[in-house]
């Protein structure tokens, strides 16, 4: 058996790596760390310390504010319910459209490609896009935040790439055994694309549950309000609240800076719970179908 030796400037090499990677880690760390710890802690303690990482006076004051009534969780719901049905409608719509553009015999293939790449130069922009969904009665409707952006075109060049990518040889045998082309894409094509599926998932999952301005514009009901939009109502109450204490010296405020931090925390740790299921994928998926046009 053949044995490596590490030279000293090869390891000294290897030592300040993992010191840079260690310090950058920490640093990309240490953001999240003071944000959970802000908002247990007091607005007082927030307003005094300008940076901790555990607070002296443990409070779940904001918290309370945040769930003292059923509407978060109702507004929870909505964007479980977006960020999972829109992200099954995205790859649905993404795969079904990229894989027939993956054949280069495909008749007018150049001009959709085309169609698809003027989507991402030139957009109708706001009032236009409102002028079309209210005509088509998606108004106070949850399919507003999902049916119009069904297919990300950038999304969907990276996934023709990718199954362009793959081994001509594998469909030509399926193809001998008899498989036509929708047994050819579920059972060849899709199981090989596990990696490139996965890191689009996350990425569409991620865009619909901080999908907040789709939401403002489109949804009216408050009932109908997903996670990010109530989060925005209770950051504006918290602000207002010292209106109301100066008229009415009973009324208690809930903590502002607390609430402002607890409300990141309670945006972002649901969405971040999905990252250590897809980690394995994400960082091959990132980079598969890159490279070819």
């Amino acid at each position: 058996m053949t044995k490596h030796y590490r030279t000293a400037g090869g390891t000294v090499f290897d030592l300040l790596n993992y010191v840079f990677l260690g310090l950058f880690g920490l640093l990309a760390v240490l953001p999240f760390i003071f944000v959970l710890s802000g908002s247990f802690a007091t607005d007082a303690e927030i307003t005094k310390r300008a940076v901790f990482l555990i607070p002296s006076t443990f409070s779940m004051d904001a918290y309370r504010f945040i769930f003292s009534t059923d509407t978060i969780l109702r507004s929870i719901g909505v964007s479980v319910y977006v960020t999972v049905v829109g992200t099954i409608v995205n790859l649905i719509f993404t795969v079904t459209m990229a894989y027939p553009l993956a054949r280069r015999g495909l008749m007018g293939r150049n001009l959709i490609l085309n169609l698809v790449i003027f989507t991402m130069l030139f957009g109708g922009g706001m009032i236009p896009t409102y002028l079309v969904i209210r005509d088509l009665n998606l108004l106070d409707s949850l399919n507003a935040l999902i049916i119009p952006g069904a297919i990300s075109a950038f999304n969907l060049i990276i996934v023709k790439n990718f199954f362009q990518e793959l081994p001509p040889g594998l469909e030509e045998a399926a193809r001998i055994d008899g498989c036509n082309e929708l047994g050819l894409l579920w059972r060849i094509v899709l199981p090989l694309s596990k990696p490139v599926l996965a890191t689009f998932t996350l990425f569409y999952a991620v865009g619909h549950w901080n999908n907040f301005f789709s939401a403002l514009l489109y949804i009216n009901d408050p009932e109908k309000w997903p996670l990010q939009v109530m989060l925005r109502q209770i950051v504006m109450l918290s602000q207002s609240a010292g209106d109301i204490t100066s008229m009415d010296p009973s009324f208690v405020p809930p903590p502002e800076q607390s609430v402002k931090m607890a409300v990141i925390v309670v945006g972002t740790l649901p969405i971040l719970c999905v990252y250590p299921f897809l980690q394995k994928h994400f960082a091959k998926g990132v980079l598969l179908g890159s490279i070819k046009g």
